[in-house]
């Protein structure tokens, strides 16, 4: 997938610390698809705002 300049894109980290929880769970929550994020490396994700945005209205 290729970045959209006009998106904003957040690390599992940066998801982590909004969610105040640790990164491996927002791992899971990609690996469980209740997250929606693309890898860009082999270790390394990134989700973009939009799909942050549904996920955390859906699971308020």
């Amino acid at each position: 997938m290729k970045y959209d300049l006009n998106e904003k894109y957040f690390t599992t980290r940066e998801v982590a610390m909004k969610c105040r929880v640790h990164q491996r769970t927002v791992q899971r929550w990609i690996i469980n698809g209740q997250l929606k994020a693309f890898k860009v490396g082999p270790k390394i994700w990134r989700i973009k705002e939009e799909d942050l945005l549904e996920f955390l209205s859906l699971n308020k």
